[in-house]
């Protein structure tokens, strides 16, 4: 946008009404202007204004009151103040405090506008009465002093209560269009165009990128040709929100409108193009761009280069690699690491890491990403060692590891099954200074655990916790199952207390193991206690920790407190487990007892437990062993 233009009301209305350029929509401008105006409803025109906190000023009598309480002389009164001093407004909020009631925002305005050739004294007052006051600014009085600000050049105060402004609309429950209102405010005020590129940069800067879209379509609309700078950081905000169709609007109505690109939109088309899918369009885009007098540079020729190697497309990747040379566009680091990660992707370490050494023969000075991509690519392939080589160098080079390179390697360790070299390497590591995350030692440990070594995880908690390290709930859990597979119970008992006295509570999966461990190695009744303590806590049983305790008490053949928990689960949980069902039925039918067995069967179907084919299996089973029984019976007797 042209900042050397400025226009009064006068001259804008000229603008609107006579149509400067062959774009320019006449009918939706006075749409904007004069319907909202019209409205008697509008909190935004300054002569519509009507302002429910001010008072009447009409009464006559108002004139035989002194200044300092006289409704009528407030805006004289403050603004004599502003041209006194800043300190003047708290001296003058003592003197005037009866009269404060009587500042709405038509009053407001009127200082403001009083002090539009001031930019300092109208924020001034702006703030005083904002923060000091506690008085909200309403929509018109944001307007105005963002013209202000705009008119007088002071343009990051202008840029941030505009963003103060959209906030604030966009947290209201009503209705409100900026753009609209700074449109209709030109007529009150000084004003300069650059307020409309402004608020398309706010729209962008608060993450209300549609918004921006809309406000840069209006700005056309009324005739007003937004600034490259304002395009480009629409065209910016648009592509980080995946909004492609949106970016070539933006574009052809640059185009159509004759606002001129810059070798930066044309960078940020590229991106459009490699982000939409369309690389395959690229060269014809590049063709256009050489037309319009732009030759692609370094980012440019990385943009597409990172896209090509993403693809897949290494062939073409390298072809635009060589033109840049031809073109005394001279590749930096984030065009060798682009080619190092798409040859590392493909299997080709080997290349990637002649590709380093070149770009250090180049006099290029590899950085963590670089080294980072060559350290994957070795992982990848299953060569730790050269990785761990890779790291040192990164160290003895001044390079610090970042968590990235420690885990792949640390993780490639794991996978080979070498969690001792992993926590070797991790201790050398810390020798170096370098810093290790709680990712990595998470992984560890649970790594132990998966190799079923519980107290060599134990062992490595213990003593990264002298270095800060606090477990979270996952680890916890982690341990007590590892520990209870292994029927280290006690200790695992440990670790629950060990949550507790952290304020962790304990969750089912905690619970679930140490019950399941308990009932396996015969010890129901302590697990029947932890029950309790686990509804106590709020935690509702499951299944699996239904089917634990009932095949525990059938373990020990009390049949009796097995069949008491069946309906205990049955009636207080909707608990229905078939299996810990058949677990009671199994024991009960190697008895023999058919009415016992068929008197089980009775009290179970009427707690809502169905039978099924393992059931029918058990109840035959019951019925021939009591067959066997009494014909052993008769042929004793």
């Amino acid at each position: 946008m042209n900042r050397a233009l400025t226009y009064s009301a006068k001259q804008l209305q000229m603008l609107l009404t006579v149509p400067k350029k062959p774009f320019f929509n006449r009918n939706s401008l006075l749409k904007l202007t004069f319907s909202s105006s019209s409205s008697s409803s509008s909190s935004s025109s300054l002569p519509a204004i009507q302002d429910s906190e001010s008072k009447s000023l009409s009464n006559p009598l108002y004139h035989f009151l002194p200044q300092t309480q006289n409704p009528n002389k407030i805006v004289n009164l403050i603004s004599s103040s502003l041209n006194q001093s800043k300190s003047h407004l708290t001296l003058l909020q003592d003197d005037i405090k009866g009269l404060l009631p009587h500042l709405g925002a038509l009053e407001i305005s009127r200082v403001l506008l009083r002090c539009q050739s001031d930019s300092v004294k109208a924020l001034t007052f702006f703030y005083w009465v904002k923060n000091d006051l506690g008085i909200k600014p309403t929509t018109h009085n944001y307007c105005l002093i963002v013209h202000i600000l705009a008119w007088n050049k002071n343009f990051s105060l202008a840029m941030k209560l505009l963003c103060e402004l959209i906030e604030l609309v966009k947290g209201s429950s009503e209705s409100v269009d900026v753009f609209q209102d700074l449109v209709l405010h030109t007529e009150d005020c000084n004003w300069d165009p650059v307020v409309f590129d402004m608020l398309i940069k706010a729209y962008t800067k608060v993450g209300l990128i549609r918004e921006g879209f809309r406000t840069f379509k209006k700005t056309i609309e009324v005739g007003f040709l937004p600034s490259v700078i304002a395009c480009n950081c629409l065209l910016n905000g648009l592509l980080k929100s995946n909004c492609i169709d949106q970016c070539w609007h933006v574009y052809e109505d640059m185009e159509r409108t004759g606002i001129h690109p810059n070798s930066y939109t044309f960078n940020i088309l590229t991106h459009v193009f490699c982000k939409g899918g369309g690389v395959d369009k690229v060269n014809e885009f590049l063709e256009k761009m050489e037309e319009e007098g732009f030759d692609p540079d370094l980012v440019t020729y990385n943009t597409l280069i990172s896209s090509y190697c993403k693809k897949g497309r290494l062939t073409d990747a390298f072809y635009l690699y060589r033109i840049m040379y031809r073109r005394n566009v001279l590749p930096d680091l984030v065009t060798y690491t682009a080619l190092m990660n798409g040859l590392c992707k493909e299997g080709n370490i080997k290349e990637a890491h002649q590709l380093f050494h070149q770009l250090i023969h180049r006099g290029l000075n590899p950085d963590v990403v670089s080294y980072n991509t060559l350290i994957y690519g070795y992982c990848k392939e299953g060569k730790i060692q050269e990785s761990k080589s890779l790291l040192y160098e990164m160290i003895g080079n001044g390079i610090f590891p970042d968590n990235y390179a420690c885990q792949v390697i640390v993780e490639g360790y794991g996978k080979e099954g070498r969690l001792l070299s992993a926590l070797n390497l991790v201790v050398e590591l810390q020798r170096f200074g370098v810093s290790i995350s709680k990712t990595i030692y998470n992984y560890l440990i649970v790594a132990l655990c998966h190799e079923n070594r519980p107290f060599a995880a134990k062992s490595l908690v213990e003593r990264i916790s002298q270095e800060g390290f606090v477990p979270d709930m996952e680890i916890y859990n982690k341990l007590i199952e590892s520990l209870c597979e292994s029927d280290s119970v006690t200790n695992a008992f440990i670790l629950k207390d060990e949550m507790v006295d952290r304020n962790m509570k304990p969750s089912l999966f905690t619970y679930r193991s140490l019950i399941h461990c308990l009932c396996r190695t015969s010890r129901s009744e302590e697990a029947l206690s932890l029950l309790r303590e686990m509804l106590e806590f709020g935690v509702q049983p499951d299944a699996q920790i239904c089917r634990a305790l009932i095949q525990g008490y059938c373990k020990e053949r009390d049949v009796n407190k097995a069949e008491s928990l069946l309906g205990f689960f049955a009636k207080e949980f909707q608990i229905f487990d078939t299996e810990s069902y058949n677990a009671v039925f199994s024991i009960v039918s190697e008895d023999g007892d058919l009415s016992k067995l068929m008197g089980l069967q009775h009290r179970l179907l009427k707690l809502g437990y169905a039978p099924n084919r393992r059931t029918c299996k058990y109840v035959i089973h019951g019925l021939w062993k009591g067959i066997e029984l009494e014909k052993h019976k008769l042929q004793v007797e």
